[in-house]
């Protein structure tokens, strides 16, 4: 199921009455700290998704991660292996342009259909591990890799326009992993009454 930003420098000033010189270093300086405090807020939030996620499942027993309460037919298992697909196509495969390796016997898998119900045969422990997997190489990409870069991989998704930068990715796994945090929280309330896990 595997699916920048240029600083604006203001230039010296000066007068006969007063020194009022700006230093374009120090301007330079300032704005890079904030870029990099945005960036480290980003990724702080992308992080605390994640643990929502983890968060929400942790407990729920083993039929339960295999059991759909709603009518489209997603279950907890499958949607958290999804979010680890997630994981590794925004980060492995479009940030670091890396490509899937198909395992064994899976070289005749039919191709990934974004309309289907998410679902999957596979433990919670090794779903669980899976993710947390996926998340540790995000990390590791994210890294090595300034949130301005260009990316090396491809989106690919035709009728959709790529994305410039590393950042906007970070920004759209933001979206997508709370939006499907979401969805876990609505689904364990009704599979066990539980409510209110995670970091609020």
């Amino acid at each position: 199921m595997l699916y920048g930003r240029s600083l604006t420098t203001l230039g010296a000033s000066t007068s006969t009455s007063c020194c009022t010189t700006r230093n374009p270093r120090k301007v330079a300086m300032t704005s890079n700290r904030n870029e990099d405090a945005e960036n480290q807020a980003l990724l702080a939030f992308l992080a605390a998704q994640r643990d929502a996620v983890l968060s929400i499942v942790a407990g729920l027993d083993e039929d339960s991660w295999h059991r759909s309460v709603v009518p489209s037919g997603w279950t907890p298992a499958g949607l958290v292996e999804h979010l680890g697909g997630a994981e590794w196509h925004w980060f492995q495969g479009v940030v670091a342009g890396k490509h899937p390796e198909p395992a064994p016997g899976d070289e005749d898998l039919t191709p990934y259909d974004p309309t289907a119900a998410f679902v999957c045969d596979q433990t919670s422990a090794e779903i669980i591990n899976f993710y947390r997997d996926q998340c540790a190489s995000s990390d590791a990409v994210l890294a090595v890799t300034p949130l301005s870069a260009r990316l090396r991989g491809r989106h690919g998704v035709p009728g959709q326009d790529e994305p410039p930068d590393a950042r906007w990715v970070v920004l759209h796994m933001i979206e997508e992993t709370a939006r499907h945090a979401g969805h876990l929280d609505i689904a364990r309330e009704l599979l066990d009454g539980e409510t209110g896990l995670g970091r609020r």
